[in-house]
Parts: structure tokens; C-alpha cells; sequence
């Protein structure tokens, strides 16, 4: 079951208070219909090792509003996501992830 645009972004400022990290800049914010692909392959994020958090969105639509709600704060990422987009994923950008 999706969740719905205050879920997600609640989820995700909840889960950045446990990061390292301080800054919406130091995030990378996107949206996909294949988590797995774009998160471990494409990006290059350690399952194990890395900061990252994955929610499925009720629809495409809300999948966008939230990607471009965090982006606007200053996530870095950019528009597209596939053919239809609805998990949300936000990774903290390290050394090793591919932006």
C-alpha cells in the first residue's frame, strides 16, 4: 500500500535526523519504479553500509511532488524517474554513490 505526500516526507525528515549528515545538499533525492536497479546499481549505494530510505507513493504524481519538495530544499537530483515512478528514494551522497 502506497503512501500519501505528509507520510513520505514525514518518513524521510525523520530518517535524515539519523544521518551524519547536516545539510539537504549533502542528500540525493529521486524517484523510480525500480528501487533496486537505481538505488544499488545505478547510484552505487552500499546495501549494508550506506544511509538511504525507500517509500512507495500512493501514484506518479506523488512520487513528483515529493521529489520536488526535497529538491527544492536543496536535495541534489534532477526530474525523470522512468515510466511510472512511484518509490521514492533518498540517499546520503558519499564517496563511493554516483550522483
Amino acid at each position: 500500500m502506497g503512501k500519501n505526500f505528509d507520510q513520505i516526507v514525514q518518513d524521510i525528515k525523520e530518517h535524515l535526523k539519523k544521518s551524519r549528515k547536516e545539510y539537504y545538499s549533502d542528500f540525493y533525492i529521486g524517484i523510480t519504479e525500480d528501487v533496486h536497479r537505481r538505488l544499488f546499481v545505478e547510484h552505487n549505494v552500499s546495501r549494508e553500509n550506506s544511509w538511504y530510505i525507500t517509500r512507495t507513493a500512493i501514484n506518479e504524481d506523488t512520487a513528483r511532488k515529493v521529489e520536488k519538495y526535497f529538491l527544492d530544499l536543496g536535495m541534489k537530483g534532477g526530474a525523470g524517474g522512468g515510466t511510472n515512478p512511484t518509490i521514492v528514494y533518498c540517499y546520503e551522497i558519499s564517496n563511493n554513490s554516483k550522483q
